[in-house]
């Protein structure tokens, strides 16, 4: 039909990457705040209502209108085995014309940590930025001290490019981030930088 468009899903082995959808909402709250202690040290501050089913229909809306756009890829990691929601991924900032670029953030409940799982989303959104959006370059930043997602990104291929000064407010203050980035033809070899 006119008008109406495949919405993206990416399969891993153990994965589905896939919009958030309205039916989250009640998974997607629960896992948020029960793994809040372990994600704030590395996200800007909750607004207060952010575990709300009024903020979570706007971030549904917004997933949707972004997709859409090209703007933006905004997925959910759902484990096949059970259906179960355990984190988000995100490409953002996409840039269009002579940059070809986009930006990765992303983030796992508590209970999903250190299995694997990041890698493998990491892994399967890179290749379909690659492949199926034609971008040549993704960029990723996270705390210095943020060790997983340091060594998420490193195993993934991404390379360390420097430090960005006062990049993000974490935590109620400006934080110095490390930035990363993969290349879809990169000739630069490993490097142990940073």
């Amino acid at each position: 039909m006119l008008g109406l468009r495949r919405r993206t899903v990416i399969e891993t082995p153990r994965l589905t990457l896939r919009l958030p959808q309205h039916s989250d909402y009640r998974a997607w709250a629960t896992l948020r705040e029960g793994s809040a202690a372990f994600l704030t040290p590395w996200e800007p501050a909750w607004s207060p209502d952010h575990l709300t089913r009024r903020a979570f229909t706007g971030r549904v809306a917004w997933a949707a209108r972004v997709e859409g756009d090209g703007s933006a890829l905004p997925l959910f990691l759902i484990r096949r085995a059970d259906r179960a929601l355990i984190g988000a991924i995100t490409l953002d900032h996409i840039r269009r014309g002579p940059a070809q670029a986009g930006t990765m953030g992303y983030w796992i409940g508590q209970p999903h940590a250190r299995n694997g799982y990041m890698r493998e989303a990491i892994e399967a959104l890179s290749h379909h930025a690659f492949t199926r959006m034609d971008l040549s370059r993704i960029e990723a930043a996270c705390l210095p001290e943020n060790v997983a997602s340091r060594g998420a990104l490193e195993s993934c291929g991404f390379k360390y490019e420097g430090v960005a000064q006062a990049y993000l407010q974490i935590g109620g203050r400006w934080r110095n981030h490390v930035l990363y980035a993969l290349l879809r033809h990169d000739r630069r070899g490993r490097t142990d930088a940073g």
